[in-house]
């Protein structure tokens, strides 16, 4: 029997455009209104913004009814019903973290129906996103009830405190939001909500306090990704094109991989798991951790670097005039590839690939990858639900840390890029 029903919507004034989205549940026997949610998201797509109003309901009924609640879930988006419920592939890799992110929340709960719905029988939650992009467009925030707050000053209008991160693996402290205001569960987005909730659980329970914020803690321990870029080669050091080739560190590079192994031989940074890229300045960078360690390199083919073609070995001055359309068709496209190459896109298909199946396989421990700059910039950007053309904007450095964990009842969340504290 089912007990709720969730109405979502979303919408982009532009597709790409300003857009936000709404939801709305309902008790599926009387009708009666239970919650509501909108926001406005900033510039995005319109399936971006239906996956959001679809994941900001699915959370509101966890809220409601708690976990293995039966609900119907009703939207005027066939694509996002279709996709959700198995009959059609999900195509636009900038989709699926979000439909990753709504199917972990759709296990939590017991799902009878996705039922397409025309878009006049859709009105209560279409009517929520434009109220949120009209607020927004106006300076506000959308609260329940068609009400907004005003902006402060010199602050965008939906403020959220940060997770204050003292090193690279603490998640101890929440930071409150500047200008003095006090940090609210109900800004925050899991897992860092869970994490605030579970704090003020803990204050509460000496003064017999109900907090009342409606978060649960993490069903489960974060997996966290670990992912270290190799040390310094000839190719590196002279700021040459280095896919698939295979040069060995350099002396200065061997002794980046060992301050990054003495990093990372002790807590809290310690992995369970090393997974190396097969080729040879990955596997020298992580060996050195595994000796430090005493644990085995598991070598991994999907973490190896982009294959650049006939670009390899060469300077980006010196492709500038020898392929100069290639290069700028390169630049502007992630589809597009260097001669004999591997574009951006079809990397990004094998890496994510890879990265789904080592959180998979070691769910809840510390994993280190040792990779190169375009994986790494990869699974960032896959985590950060951005779009391939993000990668144009990351800087790496050599044998730089960054940090990924992912909770399986909520979504991935980048902890910490491109440090280099180890080679201070």
């Amino acid at each position: 029997m089912t007990h709720y029903v969730i109405e979502a919507d979303g919408g982009s004034r532009g597709n790409p455009g300003p857009a936000g989205y709404g939801a709305v549940v309902k008790d599926a026997a009387s009708g009666q209104v239970l919650a509501e949610a909108a926001e406005a998201i900033g510039v995005t797509t319109n399936n971006v913004a239906e996956y959001r109003g679809l994941i900001a309901g699915l959370q509101a009924v966890l809220r409601v009814g708690g976990e293995g609640a039966a609900v119907a879930v009703r939207m005027d988006s066939k694509l996002v019903v279709e996709q959700m419920a198995g009959r059609w592939k999900i195509k636009n890799e900038g989709l699926r973290p979000l439909a990753s992110e709504a199917g972990a929340l759709v296990r939590r709960l017991r799902v009878t129906e996705w039922t397409w719905i025309p878009r006049e029988r859709n009105q209560h939650a279409d009517r929520l996103a434009n109220e949120a992009m009209d607020a927004a467009a106006q300076g506000l925030r959308w609260r329940a009830g068609g009400t907004s707050d005003s902006a402060e000053p010199g602050l965008p209008p939906s403020p959220s405190p940060s997770l204050e991160q003292t090193d690279l693996l603490d998640i101890s402290g929440i930071s409150a939001p500047t200008r003095g205001s006090a940090a609210r569960t109900s800004d925050l987005s899991a897992p860092t909500a869970s994490v605030a909730a579970a704090q003020q659980r803990t204050r509460a329970a000496g003064k017999n306090v109900e907090t009342g914020t409606g978060w649960r803690p993490p069903t489960r321990v974060a997996t966290s990704l670990l992912l270290l870029r190799h040390g310094e080669t000839e190719l590196s050091l002279e700021r040459r094109f280095s896919g698939l080739g295979d040069p060995e560190l350099t002396p200065n590079g061997l002794s980046q991989a060992e301050a990054a192994a003495v990093r990372l031989s002790r807590e809290p940074y310690r992995p369970d798991v090393i997974v190396s890229s097969p080729l040879k300045r990955a596997r020298q960078t992580a060996a050195a951790i595994a000796a430090r360690t005493g644990l085995d390199v598991e070598v991994d083919d999907e973490l190896r670097e982009a294959d650049f073609g006939e670009w390899e070995g060469h300077t980006f001055t010196e492709v500038q005039r020898r392929w100069p359309a290639e290069l700028a068709a390169w630049l502007a496209d992630p589809e597009a590839a260097p001669p004999g190459g591997e574009s951006f896109a079809v990397a990004a298909r094998r890496v994510q690939a890879a990265g789904e199946r080592l959180v998979e396989r070691y769910e809840g421990k510390t994993v280190l990858a040792v990779s190169h700059v375009t994986p790494i910039k990869m699974l960032l950007r896959q985590a950060l639900m951005a779009p391939l053309e993000s990668l144009y904007r990351m800087h790496l450095d050599l044998a730089c840390l960054s940090l990924i964990e992912y909770y399986a009842d909520g979504p991935a969340v980048v902890k910490s890029f491109n440090d280099t504290a180890h080679l201070r």
